[in-house]
């Protein structure tokens, strides 16, 4: 006797919108209990180091924030300072990030970014007198290969010779801030100056966002007003698109499919046909790609638009990426709204020092916080503190519409001559089981 058909009480947009609600909340549950409790705590911290007594040090923990936010998005001018920290963030939170799909740790961007950003200038001292429509698309695909190349190094070490990725990309790290170093001090150092190289030539500059509507949207749209206060570059719109590009690859193409696999399970990728060694060197490569286009739209688009080779090694964009893939757990959105907020943090520091007297660390010590949150992962403890009814409520259940009388009289009448049936309400065989069973039979080995 098979068991009766169940009808789904639910309707398709309602169930439709709690998988949404719970994909959201399953998505930014974790980066925002980070956020927050790196929040609290830098506040604490501050309250800490603070003279005075209680009250005043709670007033200055409140001020500290207050002057956070208005140093970052206060302003329209303010907005356009926190762009222009976050622009190259974004690309080097998604390189970092393409490769965690793949189960990777890139510790590499910051030589990635260097070697595009080297790479860059050294295209447009030699090739300076090309036009601007020529020379910035050489320079963008310069710094694409040379970062792409970099990060391909890692690849192939992992793939076939097993070296871990995480040694490897800090080594290569410091070859690349020597060997940039030496060229920027010597071959390409400018006359009289030292650690430093001559500006790029004006063609190979990228104007200011403000700049670039007025001449474009502002012929016929209201103008800007004295564009140059406004920091922000085009670099922001190629951002936008790479955000686009790592989404489309990661969400709707077969190799963002099989990293999302390698990274969960090789095994269970090699077994399935896979090939590990190749994507792992394709992920590595794109990695590169992304934080080496992060080193030359900064150059191109930001002052003093030259090489300086005392700040390869302290730059710590490539290591901030770290914190913006994790916080934006590898999603191109999630990647967006860490790198500004990264960006907004950096971009305050001098608020809080002028206007509150809080040392500018702080910022430094925030988000080291955001990372120390993120690793501790709050959210599962404080779900075991929410009251049974309300997690109950949050599990969806497995036949939807049903209480437990009506279920129990619904299974009373099952025999063990009953055929199996699926999630569905579909009834099944043995046989088409024993089917489905020699589907998962190896498809292929690994190249």
């Amino acid at each position: 006797m098979a068991m009766p058909k169940v009808q789904r009480r639910t309707s398709a947009p309602a169930s439709r919108l709690a998988r949404w609600m719970q994909q959201f909340r399953a998505a930014l549950g974790r980066p925002l209990i980070a956020t927050l409790v790196a929040f609290v705590l830098g506040g604490i911290i501050v309250m800490i180091t603070t003279p005075g007594p209680l009250d005043n040090r709670f007033i200055t923990a409140v001020s500290s924030y207050y002057y956070l936010l208005l140093g970052s998005f206060g302003s329209i001018q303010s907005i356009s300072f926190t762009l222009a920290k976050a622009t190259p963030l974004i690309f080097a939170g998604l390189a970092v990030a393409i490769a965690f799909r793949a189960g990777l740790f890139n510790i590499g961007a910051a030589g990635q970014l260097t070697v595009g950003a080297m790479t860059a200038g050294i295209i447009a001292f030699k090739l300076s007198m090309l036009p601007g429509w020529v020379l910035v698309p050489l320079m963008l695909l310069g710094s694409i290969v040379a970062g792409g190349f970099w990060g391909g190094i890692v690849g192939v070490l992992k793939a076939w010779r097993g070296a871990h990725e995480v040694v490897t990309s800090i080594m290569l790290n410091w070859v690349a801030f020597y060997v940039c170093a030496y060229l920027v001090e010597g071959p390409f150092q400018a006359p009289k100056l030292s650690q430093q190289t001559l500006p790029l030539p004006s063609q190979a500059i990228i104007p200011s966002l403000a700049v670039f509507y007025n001449e474009t949207l502002g012929t016929f749209l209201p103008q800007i007003p004295e564009p140059a206060q406004y920091t922000v570059d085009v670099g922001l719109l190629f951002a936008f698109i790479a955000l686009v590009f790592y989404w489309f690859i990661t969400a709707r193409t077969t190799f963002g499919y099989e990293l999302r696999v390698i990274g969960r399970n090789p095994k269970a990728a090699r077994y399935a046909g896979i090939s590990v060694r190749k994507n792992i060197v394709l992920a590595m490569v794109l990695a590169g790609a992304f934080a080496g286009l992060a080193g030359s739209v900064r150059l191109m688009g930001q002052a003093p638009y030259q090489l300086i080779s005392s700040a390869f090694a302290t730059d710590s964009t490539g290591f901030d990426a770290i914190g913006v893939a994790l916080l934006g757990r590898t999603a191109s959105v999630g990647v967006l709204l860490a790198s500004l907020l990264f960006g907004g943090l950096q971009e305050a520091g001098p608020y809080l020092q002028g206007y509150v007297n809080v040392p500018g660390d702080i910022i430094t010590i925030m988000q080291s916080l955001v990372l120390f949150s993120i690793a501790v992962e709050y959210l599962p403890s404080f779900q075991r503190f929410i009251p049974n009814f309300l997690s109950r409520s949050s599990k969806p259940a497995l036949v939807p519409g049903l209480t437990d009388a009506e279920t129990s009289k619904a299974t009373a009448g099952v025999t063990a001559e009953s055929e199996p049936v699926d999630a569905n309400g579909n009834e099944s065989t043995g046989k088409g089981a024993e089917t489905a069973g020699s589907a998962h039979a190896p498809l292929g080995q690994e190249e």
